[in-house]
């Protein structure tokens, strides 16, 4: 079954059960999905569907950013709920070992020997490591791997 269509059934089953919260963030997703397609006249793959995920969770936590600043604590419950439900569709996170150990791994498969080489390190790893990392953690640990 593909995310997508697991993101649909569970919107249903949250119908069934009147999870009135996650029912409106699944709904957001598959909008936000949907709007994608059309614009772009593509049926998404799961990759896709992944990265309009962690854009979507990406929006929430700058959300969160600015509601804490403004002191706004109940839009703050807001968007950490909706976080929570997305980060259910995201592949499991790799441990920040196993995230180094690939930013070595692509620094040497590169030949990368100084920071003018960051960009053929960090796409040879968004590839990789996409859905399954913070890529600007990784961007951090490649900046460091470089500069030695």
């Amino acid at each position: 079954m593909s995310l997508k269509d697991q993101i649909t059934e569970d919107m249903k089953s949250a119908m069934r059960a009147k999870e009135v919260a996650r029912l409106g963030t699944i709904r957001l997703l598959l909008a936000a999905i949907k709007q994608r397609e059309v614009d772009e006249r593509i049926v998404l793959d799961d990759a896709a569907v992944i990265a309009t995920i962690e854009k979507m969770i990406k929006q929430r936590k700058d959300s969160i950013s600015q509601f804490e600043k403004a002191q706004r604590d109940d839009l703050v419950a807001i968007e950490a709920a909706e976080m929570e439900v997305l980060q259910v569709y995201l592949p499991a996170q790799l441990s920040d070992a196993e995230v180094a150990a690939a930013v070595t791994a692509a620094v040497a498969a590169t030949g990368a020997t100084g920071p003018q080489d960051m960009g053929k390190v960090i796409g040879a790893l968004k590839a990789q490591l996409a859905g399954k990392a913070d890529m600007g953690k990784v961007s951090g640990l490649v900046k460091a791997a470089l500069a030695k």
